[in-house]
C-alpha cells in the first residue's frame, strides 16, 4: 500500500495560459525548425529567443548562434532573421555574400521600421530629431537606429531626455515591447519639456508621438496582475536576458510581493512554496510553454511524498 503525503499541504498549480510566446517567436521557431529538417543546418544572427534553454533545444538540432561579425565573413549559405528585426545594412551584407535570409522578422516590428524610415526623411528635411523608447543595444532597437543612418537618439530614463534638443521638431516611438507604463511616462516628460521651448501655436509641428508598444504585448500586462492577485505565490519563468521578461515580472512582483524570477527549475527554492496553497507559474513572450510545464511538475513532484 502507497501513502500519499502532501508536504507542503494542498497545494493548486496553475499556469497562465496567456503566458509564453508571442506570434511572432512562433512564426520564427516555426520556420527556423523547418528549415532545420530539411537541411539540418542554419545560422541564426543573434539568439533567436531571449531564453537559454530553448536555444539549447534548437542548438541541439543545428542551429548555429552567429553574431553580425561572422555573418561579414560567411558566404553562400542560409541565415534566420529573428523576430527582432534587423537594420539595412544586415541586407546589404547578405546580398554582397551570396547568403540567403529566411526573414522571420515580426511584422509590428517590420511596420515600426517603415514608420521610423519615413519620419526620418521628414526630419531629414526639418532639422528634426528622432527619439525612441528602448533598451541600448537591444537587437530590436538596433535595428530601429538603422533606419535613421545611426542618427535616432535612444531614452531609457528621463535623465536621457537631456540628449533630445526640444526647439527642434521631435518624433517619437517605442520599441514594441516596453510597457505601457513607462511609454506614458516617458510622452508626458517630452510633451512637458516641448511645451517649454515651443511656442504654442507651433508646438504641433515640432512633436510627434507615436505609441508603438505590441497589443499583444501590453495586453498581457493586466492580465498578469490579475494572475498574480489570484495566487499565493508566482513564479515567472523567463530568460535572463529578456528585457520583455524583466518588465512583465515587475508588473507581477507589484501585486504580489511572493514574485520569483526562474530561468529554470534548479533556482527554485522549496522554501517559498512552505505554507501556500496556489502557486501561479507564468512567463514572458520569449517563454516556451514546455519550461513553464516544467516547472509546474517540479513544483508538484515537490508537493507530494511517496512513502512505501
Amino acid at each position: 500500500m502507497r501513502l500519499f503525503i502532501r508536504i507542503f499541504g494542498v497545494m493548486k498549480v496553475t499556469i497562465d495560459s496567456q503566458s509564453g510566446f508571442c506570434f511572432g517567436v512562433v512564426y520564427a521557431i516555426q520556420m527556423a525548425e523547418e528549415e532545420l529538417e530539411r537541411s539540418g543546418k542554419l545560422y541564426c544572427l543573434g539568439d533567436i529567443v531571449h531564453n537559454n534553454m530553448e536555444v539549447e533545444r534548437l542548438r541541439s538540432k543545428g542551429l548555429e548562434i552567429i553574431d553580425h561579425e561572422r555573418l561579414r565573413v560567411l558566404s553562400d549559405c542560409k541565415v534566420l532573421i529573428r523576430a527582432h528585426g534587423e537594420p539595412p545594412e544586415t541586407y546589404q551584407i547578405a546580398l554582397r555574400n551570396n547568403i540567403e535570409l529566411i526573414d522571420a522578422s515580426c511584422p509590428v516590428v517590420l511596420k515600426l521600421q517603415n514608420r521610423v524610415r519615413l519620419s526620418f526623411d521628414e526630419v531629414v528635411e526639418h532639422d528634426g530629431q528622432v527619439v525612441i523608447y528602448g533598451e541600448i543595444g537591444h537587437a530590436e532597437v538596433n535595428g530601429l537606429v538603422g533606419q535613421t543612418s545611426g542618427k535616432a537618439i535612444i531614452v531609457r530614463n528621463e535623465e536621457d531626455l537631456d540628449q533630445v534638443d526640444f526647439s527642434r521638431p521631435v518624433y517619437f516611438f517605442s520599441q514594441t515591447t516596453k510597457s505601457t507604463k513607462g511609454f506614458e511616462k516617458m510622452k508626458s516628460l517630452i510633451e512637458e519639456r516641448s511645451q517649454k521651448a515651443v511656442e504654442d501655436e507651433v508646438r504641433d509641428e515640432y512633436l510627434t508621438t507615436n505609441d508603438t508598444i505590441c497589443r499583444q504585448v501590453s495586453n498581457r500586462e493586466p492580465q498578469l496582475r490579475k494572475f498574480a492577485d489570484q495566487h499565493d505565490v508566482i513564479l515567472f519563468v523567463s530568460g535572463k536576458k529578456s528585457s520583455n521578461g524583466k518588465a512583465l515580472f515587475e508588473v507581477c512582483r507589484s501585486v504580489n510581493p511572493n514574485t520569483y524570477f526562474i530561468s529554470d527549475t534548479d533556482e527554485i527554492d522549496t522554501d517559498w512554496l512552505t505554507g501556500k496553497e496556489t502557486v501561479g507559474i507564468c512567463g514572458a513572450t520569449s517563454t516556451p510553454m514546455w519550461l513553464m510545464e516544467k516547472a509546474a511538475d517540479f513544483v508538484r513532484d515537490q508537493a507530494v511524498s511517496v512513502v512505501s
